[in-house]
């Protein structure tokens, strides 16, 4: 990723920002170990990867029906089963609020989640964090939802910017292969779902072990 190209860097939330994807796995895990799974823990995170996508395009689907409205009690148990389950249990992964302070001095940010407008601004206004993001693009905002680029392409249109101008920051493939699709930098964090193999594979531009990297990556500190 060349910095010099990059003007705004947008943020999934779950396993990215949001501390949430581990609290998944971990309630999950402890289910399938009464079921005798041999190792739980990596059944459960491989059960969560799965279904992800397949939930995203599930959500598309009734958006596209206008099913989404009557629906909306299931529609938001299914968008928060991967994390928490109310706004007093969020958690912020650590170091993220210093960086994006810092990040905040050179670049415009933005958040880009399949979560609900009404959760990601309950977290973000959790940690004082709203004030950092110039546009907040949820699961209401497009009808399409990642893997698909319109989200991203969504955000880059709010900003006035070219998506090659962006970098999409997340921790899975699915994050990666919309930042991919939309033309934008796709950066890659390990403190939620994804492996660097399967990052990798998906053709993240940089992996790095966490948000509060990039201040240091990118010659901010």
């Amino acid at each position: 990723m060349d910095p010099l190209s990059v003007e705004a860097l947008l943020f999934d939330l779950d396993g990215t920002l949001l501390d949430s994807d581990d609290q998944a796995v971990e309630a999950l895990a402890r289910r399938m170990a009464r079921l005798g799974f041999r190792d739980p823990h990596r059944a459960a995170r491989r059960v969560v990867m799965f279904l992800e996508t397949p939930g995203n395009l599930f959500m598309t689907l009734l958006d596209i029906l206008g099913l989404d409205t009557p629906l909306v009690g299931l529609t938001n148990r299914l968008r928060r089963w991967r994390g928490v389950r109310t706004p007093s249990n969020f958690r912020l992964v650590p170091g993220a609020g210093d960086a994006l302070r810092t990040l905040a001095r050179r670049y415009r940010l933005g958040v880009v989640t399949t979560r609900g407008r009404q959760e990601a601004e309950t977290f973000l206004a959790q940690f004082d964090l709203a004030p950092l993001f110039e546009v907040v693009v949820t699961r209401e905002s497009t009808w399409r939802l990642k893997p698909h680029p319109a989200p991203i392409l969504h955000a880059a249109r709010a900003m006035g910017l070219p998506p090659q101008r962006c970098a999409m920051v997340g921790d899975t493939t699915v994050d990666v292969r919309a930042a991919r699709r939309a033309g934008a930098w796709a950066v890659a964090v390990l403190c939620g779902f994804g492996e660097r193999e399967e990052l990798e594979r998906a053709g993240a531009h940089l992996i790095l072990s966490s948000p509060a990297d990039l201040p240091t990556v990118l010659g901010l500190v």
